[in-house]
């Protein structure tokens, strides 16, 4: 598979650090085809105009963040906007509508604005709102052509959003407009980050669309509808938000994980309301069948409840389990980044991280979980990168002596390998051509 070396270089500098990388993942995935294919579904029925959601299911180290961040790409790629959001303690409370609604906003991305978007989903917004006047014969030099913009403007959030967008929305969308027409973008850019959920904008910079305060829990989730209408309105096929680490709820207070679980059923419970959105929310075992997470709410309960029929799981169903890691499978991902890893000398990378040597490795650094790859890829892979890079770098570097490994009878391939000859003797294009044979 293609993939820019920029978006190789970002692979490899992620991996270095331990995280997730937020671009080039299909270039490694492995392992996630039935998954894949579930949330591809899920973002075909968004861009039919279904509201949906899907909760990820896995122990820690099986992937989940891998599968959400090549769900956005995916989705980036059928022209979804998106939005990226990770809990962490004392940071997010899903009752709490209006922060739910800051996150979100703050984190959208398009695969042109991969994050911060909304400016620019605004702008794409209203440029084709003023393609459709000129294309009905209005002209845009005429004097009235700015208001019939704006007057088109509020009657497409009204239309998309079957009248539930707020009015302040509507007031600052049209001052917004105004003011970039006017070439002030500093103020234009104060009101989209109060439209963002900023509570740091200036009252001075409110005045001027007429609004007071900022964006309440209350009506927070229409202003998220509203969002979601103009995202469409823009041209993009619907929105996709990943709420990653839910399980950290679990960590909060009583009276807090309980406010919390049930602000996550009012959202998955309004899904119907919010046309081509999908919702994606990861949680471990713990979170899901506990008594402390969403097994302590049955309502909540009824709607993610997970069943298996023998060693089968419904990928269909609400939660999707997502498997661990296996020794195999690690040792395919590692082979992928081998070949993707931008080497100097090609034949010695090849030369010194075998196959062996990558199965000792697993073996390694598995050791300390007592063999148990699932919960450890990250520190696989951080590793194997370093081996990678001391390989490039370091003439005498030879993994296999430095990780302490004994070496093992060589094939006849790797001993020509290991000794810098060629796999054949001679040039194969010399060789005699085969005599024809009937049989």
């Amino acid at each position: 598979m293609a993939i820019a070396s920029r978006d190789i270089d970002h692979v490899f500098e992620r991996l270095r650090l331990g995280a997730v990388p937020e671009r080039g993942l299909e270039a490694f995935a492995v392992g996630v085809d039935v998954e894949r294919a579930e949330l591809h579904r899920q973002l075909e029925m968004a861009a039919d105009g279904e509201g949906v959601f899907k909760f990820l299911r896995g122990g820690y180290g099986c992937g989940k963040t891998f599968m959400c961040r090549l769900a956005l790409l995916d989705a980036r790629a059928r022209q979804f906007a998106t939005s990226f959001v990770v809990v962490s303690d004392a940071d997010l409370r899903f009752h709490q509508f209006d922060d739910v609604y800051r996150k979100v906003v703050r984190e959208l991305g398009t695969r042109s604005c991969p994050r911060g978007a909304l400016s620019d989903i605004l702008d794409r917004w209203i440029a084709r709102v003023e393609d459709m006047l000129i294309a009905g014969g209005a002209s845009e030099e005429a004097a009235d052509f700015d208001d019939r913009v704006a007057e088109r403007l509020d009657q497409e959030l009204a239309s998309l959003s079957g009248g539930r967008a707020p009015e302040d929305m509507s007031r600052v969308l049209r001052a917004i407009f105004r003011l970039k027409q006017e070439g002030k973008t500093v103020e234009a850019g104060a009101l989209i980050a109060w439209l963002s959920g900023s509570e740091n904008v200036a009252q001075s910079a409110k005045k001027v669309a007429g609004v007071k305060g900022e964006i309440g829990g209350r009506e927070a989730m229409d202003y998220l509808r509203g969002i979601l209408e103009i995202v469409r309105a823009a041209g993009y096929a619907g929105l996709v938000i990943v709420i990653d680490e839910v399980e950290t709820l679990l960590r909060a207070r009583r009276d807090v994980r309980g406010k919390s679980l049930n602000g996550i059923r009012q959202i998955i419970d309004s899904t119907h309301n919010f046309p081509g959105l999908l919702w994606i929310f990861t949680g471990t075992p713990e979170f899901f069948d506990t008594r402390r997470g969403v097994a302590g709410l049955e309502p909540l309960d009824q709607r993610l409840r997970f069943e298996k029929s023998g060693r089968f799981a419904n990928p269909r169903r609400a939660q999707l389990e997502l498997a661990p890691f296996d020794a195999e499978r690690l040792r395919e991902v590692a082979l992928k980044l081998r070949e993707l890893y931008p080497a100097r000398d090609r034949a010695r990378l090849e030369r010194r991280v075998t196959l062996d040597f990558l199965d000792r490795l697993v073996a390694k650094v598995t050791a300390g979980f007592h063999g148990d790859v699932g919960v450890i890829p990250r520190q696989f892979l951080r590793k194997l990168v370093d081996v990678f890079d001391l390989v490039d770098q370091e003439k005498d570097y030879d993994p296999m002596v430095e990780e302490g490994f004994e070496p093992t009878e060589p094939t006849e391939a790797e001993a020509r390998l290991y000794a810098g000859r060629p796999l054949y003797d001679g040039e194969l294009d010399a060789e005699e051509a085969y005599e024809p044979v009937t049989f």
